[in-house]
């Protein structure tokens, strides 16, 4: 594609994440408007415009420890998903793959439970994610080793595998809540639809440097994704190790989901429908296609928290909810326009 095309996308991205971070940061309930959440920001970088919208303590309080985390963490979470997934749908040639297709959500699902059922979560609050973590890596671990065969990783076996190991771990998650009582179902289910509800910066310390280093390799190993992409046949005449460097990819992304549902529980629709929309704009280039998901998941992600944060009045609706409406209905028209293609 031309530069400029691509600079007038990312700039138009850069824009929209401007806006939606002042529209997340001045949605909810408390009063403070847009306005002078821009007018706090200009304050902050020392341009002394719009005086007359400053804001009262209380207001900045809000801001700095109640709306600015839960924005920051959506930012990591979006960033993070749609950037696993680009790298997923590149390596499985498929636009319908997800961070999910290789155990990341039912694993993080079951540590989630695990944790609930033995009161972990009641001790400390690091103790949830811990175990969300723990499990999504365990289920990567799990399908990676099943797939894996004298050194090669078959696409299809490695989705055979994630597919297994997702319904074992729903089996085993499923047999947890049957022994939970209702408190904990309640715990449980608030967690699985995904929700920024109540994110301090001490869940963006959890969360910035593991996502933020999985998405800085990711895009370092772009060129090495694009010829990837190509084929097994392709990459191994070039002389590229394609077993090493897919196996590198899988992991990163699946560090990375891992990460970002920790701290968010399991989102969806962000690692599928912000890569293919992103490679309509961009093409299929991973050196474009990667910068401009990592833009456009987290503008989506914080779009849908703050839309779930004032469509309703005196309510909030979680942004796993808000994700799955939206993208429910480009995820129906992508499944008809793949079966059509065949």
């Amino acid at each position: 594609m031309r530069i400029y095309h691509l600079k007038l996308v990312i700039t138009g991205l850069l824009t929209f994440l401007a806006i939606v971070i002042c529209f997340s940061l001045s949605a909810g309930q408390y009063d403070l408007g847009f306005m002078q959440v821009v007018a706090w920001g200009f304050h902050q970088l020392g341009i002394p415009v719009l005086n007359d919208l400053s804001i009262t303590p209380q207001q900045e309080a809000v801001l700095l420890y109640i709306r600015a985390p839960r924005t920051v963490v959506g930012l990591l979470v979006g960033a993070g998903l749609a950037a696993s997934g680009a790298v997923l749908q590149g390596l499985f040639s498929n636009p319908l793959a997800d961070p999910g297709i290789i155990g990341v959500s039912s694993g993080a699902t079951l540590g989630a439970v695990t944790a609930i059922c033995l009161g972990i979560n009641a001790v400390s609050m690091f103790g949830l994610p811990l175990f969300a973590f723990v499990g999504a890596i365990t289920a990567v671990s799990l399908t990676i080793g099943l797939s894996a065969r004298n050194g090669r990783i078959p696409v299809l076996t490695l989705l055979l595998a994630g597919v297994v190991v997702g319904m074992l771990f729903s089996a085993i998650t499923a047999a947890l809540l049957t022994v939970m009582d209702d408190h904990k179902v309640q715990q449980y289910l608030f967690w699985t639809i995904g929700s920024l509800d109540y994110r301090r910066w001490e869940h963006v310390l959890m969360g910035v440097v593991p996502i933020s280093m999985g998405i800085i390799i990711m895009l370092l190993m772009a060129r090495h994704l694009n010829i990837l992409a190509l084929g097994e046949a392709e990459a191994k005449a070039v002389g590229m190790p394609v077993a090493k460097y897919r196996l590198i990819l899988l992991a990163v992304a699946a560090l990375t989901t891992a990460s970002s549902v920790c701290i968010s529980g399991s989102i969806g629709f962000v690692g599928l429908i912000i890569p293919h929309m992103m490679r309509i704009l961009v093409g299929p280039n991973h050196r474009h296609l990667l910068p401009a998901s990592i833009l456009a998941g987290a503008v989506f992600l914080v779009f849908c928290d703050s839309i779930g944060r004032t469509i309703l009045t005196n309510t909030e609706i979680n942004v796993g909810i808000m994700t799955a409406v939206l993208g429910t209905p480009y995820f129906l028209y992508l499944l008809r326009r793949h079966t059509d293609l065949k």
